[in-house]
């Protein structure tokens, strides 16, 4: 199965060029956002738009295949957020300093398997937020 560029396109525009995991925007980055499959090839999914959202490299090499992982709170077993079933503000907060919080099991147990609070990572969005260009917001 192959991903087309129209796909792809769409993908993009419907994203608004921001990652649907960590809300960086694609504008001013070097390394393009991937096209990521909510739910990998090898677990069952598709590549149809319903199964497809815009992820920054970061993001997309952490989660790899994973769809679920245990919740760092409960140690239970916790699917990751799902960009195209659940709305970031239900499942994520973001702190003054530019931390990621999970609000939900889906959203602490993302925040872990993506590492999104990686010292390097926090410290980008930092400097993005103080320049009012974080978080990304669809255009």
């Amino acid at each position: 199965m192959t991903i087309r560029s129209d796909q792809r396109r769409r993908v993009h525009e419907r994203a608004g060029n921001c990652c649907e995991y960590c809300r960086l925007a694609q504008s001013g980055r070097l390394a393009r956002f991937h096209v990521d499959h909510v739910v990998a090839i090898k677990h069952g999914g598709t590549d149809t738009e319903e199964n497809l959202c815009l992820a920054c490299p970061k993001c997309n090499g952490y989660k790899g295949s994973n769809v679920a992982a245990l919740d760092p709170q409960t140690g239970g077993a916790a699917r990751l957020y799902d960009p195209r079933q659940q709305l970031w503000d239900d499942h994520f907060r973001i702190n003054p300093d530019a931390t990621l919080v999970g609000l939900t099991p889906e959203g602490r147990t993302t925040v872990v398997v993506l590492r999104i609070n990686d010292e390097e990572r926090v410290q980008q969005r930092l400097g993005e937020l103080a320049a009012g260009d974080y978080p990304c917001t669809k255009e």
